[in-house]
């Protein structure tokens, strides 16, 4: 075979690439799970979350390493195999002539990327952005709205620290007034979480900022009522979306608010160092990039992702990790993970001296729960369950927020779990209170 023969063939691989029907996830996992599908289809998504052999198809799909329960899905999600594998596969295509496939090659994936999200999170494509992360995403949005010296922004004390840090920043440099309400989670009431935000509005306010999923617990915070509420004021509202999206089955503008940061190496499983950005048609060209763009009041979404050389196999096995999560549904993923949380956290609930930082109500949270033991600090219990019984966690000390934080992922079992409870019970019996 020719060289010029052997490139024609690489180029039209990486031109189709996660985004055809020769996609890896399609070569990969297609036949199997439609037929571990086909035995549950005549279930709901709750029931399909119970049913043990067609998760264990799913598992199978990934690498994790035996020797360590990994709880800290929060943090950051190991990708599938396959999404591995495209990013290894395209970055060897990148590294054979980087400015050649890269730029003129594997930068054509990123259009249809930017479909496959605007489908996924119900959006137009025009107003999706491709970031590395939440913090880089929201950074943008919070620095770049016009706020003049005097205006106010509230937030709350449990949001993430990267966007709180934003927000101050502004204060110092610029003027901004930003106010933090506090929460006492779990809270199993919309009416007053929404009245918290109402009653911290004044006539200078200009934003509100809500995290979808808070990250520390899990609760999950009604950001349609708060929107709504928020507009009949005149009030625009950002929404960090970093531990929702991927792992709750929802719709982006059915939340109602202006804009809209996630990472997608959280449930969407994608490689590390991916995220998005979404943000109201209208509101685009009046923010302003983050890194320089030759048009910064552009209309075009396009201009906050002028980062210079970045990473485009990423890119691919972001597209890979899309076929992943659909290949499921986005519902009974919900649900699954669901319903692990669920499964240890209402057993460890019995446990004396055992205590739930997060609601079981399904309203109210899906994947993250935190969990506490009188007499024992939130960093003792996490070295507990590591050192002895090798289970990954991480340990919060937050505000007024006072825990371990575990999250199982769909690769997770049972018997991991079970593993987990009875970790619990034996540090609990011995815990001196």
């Amino acid at each position: 075979m020719t060289n010029h023969r052997r490139t024609f063939i690489k180029q039209a691989a990486a031109l189709a690439g996660a985004f055809s029907v020769n996609s890896l996830f399609n070569q990969a996992h297609a036949a199997d799970w439609a037929a571990a599908s086909k035995n549950v289809d005549h279930l709901t998504a709750a029931q399909v979350a119970e049913d043990e052999e067609y998760w264990s198809v799913i598992q199978r799909s990934y690498s994790v390493n035996p020797n360590i329960i990994n709880l800290n899905n929060g943090g950051v999600s190991p990708a599938p195999i396959v999404v591995q594998q495209a990013v290894e596969r395209f970055n060897q295509l990148a590294n054979e002539g980087p400015s050649y496939f890269m730029w003129r090659i594997l930068d054509q994936g990123r259009e249809p990327l930017r479909e496959k999200l605007a489908n996924l999170a119900g959006a137009d494509p025009e107003e999706i952005a491709v970031n590395r992360n939440a913090t880089e995403a929201l950074n943008t949005i919070i620095l770049g709205l016009d706020l003049k010296a005097g205006d106010e922004v509230v937030g709350t004390k449990q949001d993430y620290p990267h966007m709180i840090q934003a927000y101050k920043q502004r204060a110092m440099r610029e003027g901004i007034v930003y106010k933090q309400i506090s929460f006492d989670f779990p809270i199993e009431d919309d009416a007053q979480i929404v009245k918290a935000y109402e009653e911290a509005i004044t006539p200078k306010t200009k934003l509100l900022h809500v995290t979808h999923m808070i990250n520390w617990v899990g609760q999950i915070m009604p950001v349609k009522k708060i929107s709504d509420m928020a507009h009949a004021k005149g009030i625009e509202v950002i929404c960090d979306g970093a531990h929702s999206f991927g792992l709750m089955d929802f719709k982006i503008p059915d939340l109602g608010c202006d804009y809209f940061g996630t990472s997608l190496h959280k449930f969407l499983s994608a490689p590390i160092g991916s995220g998005m950005m979404w943000m109201k048609k209208e509101k685009i060209g009046k923010v302003w990039p983050l890194p320089s763009s030759g048009e910064p009041h552009s209309k075009d979404i396009r201009k906050f992702e002028e980062l210079g050389t970045r990473s485009f196999p990423i890119e691919q096995g972001i597209g890979e990790a899309i076929n992943f999560h659909e290949g499921i549904g986005p519902k009974r993923k919900e649900e699954r993970i669901r319903f692990l949380k669920n499964y240890w956290a209402s057993k460890v609930q019995q446990i004396p001296k055992v205590k739930l930082h997060t609601s079981l109500n399904p309203k109210y949270s899906c994947a993250i729960c935190g969990v506490s033991i009188d007499g024992m600090t939130p960093g003792q219990l996490d070295s507990a369950l590591f050192e002895k019984y090798k289970i990954h966690t991480v340990g919060i000390n937050w505000e007024n927020i006072s825990c371990v934080r575990v999250t199982p992922h769909v690769y997770t079992s049972l018997h991991d779990l079970d593993k987990l409870v009875k970790a619990i019970g034996e540090i609990a019996s011995k815990s001196k209170t």
